[in-house]
């Protein structure tokens, strides 16, 4: 399946596997490959924090992260679909819970607001933010601290809703 078949590859090019794929959209536009007619089902995948460890195997010699807002030059019309993909995660991210895929299992309200902000660009006041997220019983405290910090150990949360779930968040 298409499915199968981009999880091979993820793995395959990136050693990434066992995360949240999704489907992005399909390009094929006559001219956007020089050498010949090309289709592309683009998929996208969610990896978090803790997985982020690349290893480059098969037909790629080296694998490593940029940041989705200053890639070097990439071939054909891949930066259309790169930004076609964190567009639609922007999205995601205001009306679902997806965001949650993207952490640990446990993680802080700051590691949450900073994946926000990160992934949409933008700065959020750490009240509302916080009022927000409480607001909408998204997160349950796991009434653990952090520990091995310089300043006022912070609370431990996990998602409380199911990833993917739709709720207006933003």
């Amino acid at each position: 399946s298409l499915e199968e078949a981009a999880k091979r590859e993820l793995e395959e090019e990136t050693g990434v596997k066992g995360v949240y794929l999704e489907q992005l959209y399909s390009f094929g536009d006559v001219k956007r490959d020089p050498r010949g007619r090309v289709i592309t089902v683009a998929y996208f995948a969610l990896i978090s924090a803790e997985k982020q460890m690349l290893k480059a195997s098969t037909a790629v010699y080296e694998a490593q992260w940029f940041s989705a807002y200053s890639v070097p030059k990439i071939a054909f019309d891949h930066k259309k679909i790169l930004d076609y993909a964190l567009q639609r995660l922007k999205w995601k991210l205001e009306y679902t819970t997806v965001a949650f895929k993207l952490l640990p299992k446990n993680f802080t309200l700051t590691q949450l607001q900073v994946l926000y902000e990160i992934v949409l660009n933008k700065k959020f006041d750490k009240r509302n933010f916080r009022k927000k997220i409480f607001a909408l019983g998204l997160v349950e405290d796991t009434g653990e601290k952090t520990s091995g910090v310089s300043h006022r150990p912070a609370s431990v949360y996990r998602c409380k809703r199911k990833v993917g779930e739709i709720i207006e968040i933003l």
